[in-house]
């Protein structure tokens, strides 16, 4: 069994086991069994609470999260029980214990290197039935988080996002002709303009449940020091959140992709995939974009130097390089620039340099911007933790919110998922006083499989 899997089937015994709720309900279905934590109760919230992981945070800690759940628990007028047919739940349920088919990137290049019909019918057969399942696992995982985060507002938005996009996937006819797979290929774009704004909206929810535990159960905060061992004491909700989104860049990477191969076909692309990309000319990209936020924050941004082979290139998907080079180099500007804000000193250079390796591309983003106290580096890959103000707090209720992802915290655990997707890697190594040095790992092969949750 998975470990999505065994997550899901653990929440459905020790939500059934405390409260017996599925024996409770109008009708009896393994469906409402997993959806059971919604009406449970306090007893069935704490006993997920504990099966979760309170046990290791102190009896306070414990039992104020405890308390939360079980009150978000009680107070869940959205049960998706409540809010959609039988009929869907049950067939969510029963695709949600499917595996899920992984793809690598060679693979997507062999298979879209001649986009003939018969390659796009097949494409389209394949997504028309793997669509599904990877919604539903995560429709399950939305609906059976830890610490009250399924009674948020905005995480039931997305979740309601999911099953819409499920149903609509799941009531498409069998697709025989090419009439038939440009009407699917036409839905699926609309499926993705759907859940463009999921990101900003998981973590506003992520970040009123982190505002709810600072403020406790009878209107006294918790403290800083309070609060940062509750969220150390949370790693459910960073799981979740790595294959949450690592899955949902997984699900537009395979529908962009083959959106993108109905496009007149441009030299040296395969859809998304560029098979003759320059990391030299992404990082200029990213570099100009990241200088020109950091001049309009601070007035002026420090110089950045790059170091590489500029006729070196290989096959990788262009969006996701810019994306996390941007991210490294942004933090890298603001550190610096936060350090010599009052200095006559010139800032040092930020230095990318970019190497060639027979499996990765390695990229290398330095900076003497006075590095991360050791204590604090671990923090730095959670969701919950940001040195930035929030935009967050300006969203209103399920509104989309800001686009920049500057102050959410994601920008780093986000650009490690990107590269961990073809099988990289990013990795930060800081010197408290000096400065920090980000290394990205990039999978040249592209023959590693996505890492599904």
């Amino acid at each position: 069994m998975s470990h999505s899997a065994l997550r899901r089937a653990t929440v459905v015994v020790g939500a059934s086991a405390a409260a017996g709720v599925a024996a409770k309900q109008p009708y009896i279905t393994p469906a409402l069994s997993y959806l059971a934590l919604s009406a449970a109760g306090k007893g069935a919230a704490v006993a997920v609470g504990r099966s979760a992981g309170f046990a290791s945070v102190s009896s306070v800690t414990a039992n104020r999260a405890s308390a939360l759940t079980a009150a978000a628990a009680a107070t869940n007028t959205r049960k998706l029980a409540d809010m959609f047919s039988k009929e869907l739940v049950d067939s969510i349920y029963r695709s949600s214990f499917k595996n899920q088919t992984g793809v690598s990137l060679k693979y997507m290049m062999d298979f879209g290197a001649q986009p003939i019909q018969r390659q796009l019918m097949m494409s389209s057969q394949f997504l028309h039935k793997e669509l599904p399942v990877r919604f539903a696992h995560r429709v399950a995982e939305l609906e059976n988080l830890p610490f009250g985060l399924s009674s948020k507002e905005q995480v039931q938005t997305v979740r309601d996002w999911y099953v819409e996009s499920y149903d609509e996937l799941k009531k498409f006819p069998e697709i025989t002709s090419m009439a038939d797979e440009s009407k699917f290929t036409d839905m699926i774009k609309g499926i993705m303009d759907r859940h463009n704004n999921v990101v900003p909206m998981i973590a506003r929810g992520v970040l009123e449940l982190k505002l709810e535990m600072a403020k406790g159960g009878g209107g006294r905060g918790m403290g800083k020091k309070g609060l940062e061992e509750m969220m150390n004491h949370m790693p459910e909700i960073h799981q979740f959140l790595d294959g949450f989104y690592m899955s949902r860049i997984g699900i537009r990477m395979l529908i962009g992709q083959h959106v993108a191969l109905h496009e007149p076909s441009q030299e040296s692309y395969i859809g998304l995939i560029c098979t003759k990309l320059s990391p030299v000319q992404v990082a200029h990209d990213a570099i100009a974009d990241a200088r020109s936020i950091c001049m309009r924050q601070y007035g002026d941004a420090p110089e950045v130097e790059v170091f590489g082979d500029d006729t070196f290139t290989f096959a990788y998907v262009p969006g996701h390089l810019h994306q996390m080079l941007f991210e490294l180099v942004k933090n890298s500007l603001r550190a610096v620039s936060d350090k010599y804000a009052d200095s006559d000193e010139q800032p040092p250079p930020i230095r990318v340099v970019i190497a060639e390796g027979a499996e990765d591309v390695t990229i290398k983003i330095s900076d003497e911007g006075g590095g991360i106290r050791r204590s604090g580096l671990q923090r730095i890959w959670t969701y919950l933790y940001t040195t930035a103000d929030s935009p967050l707090l300006d969203m209103d209720g399920a509104s989309a919110g800001p686009v920049v992802l500057a102050g959410y915290g994601y920008g780093l655990p986000l650009s490690r998922l990107y590269a961990r997707y073809f099988g990289g890697d990013l990795q930060v190594i800081s010197m408290d006083g000096y400065g920090t040095d980000a290394y990205l790992h990039l999978n040249r092969l592209g023959n590693v499989q996505e890492p599904l949750p």
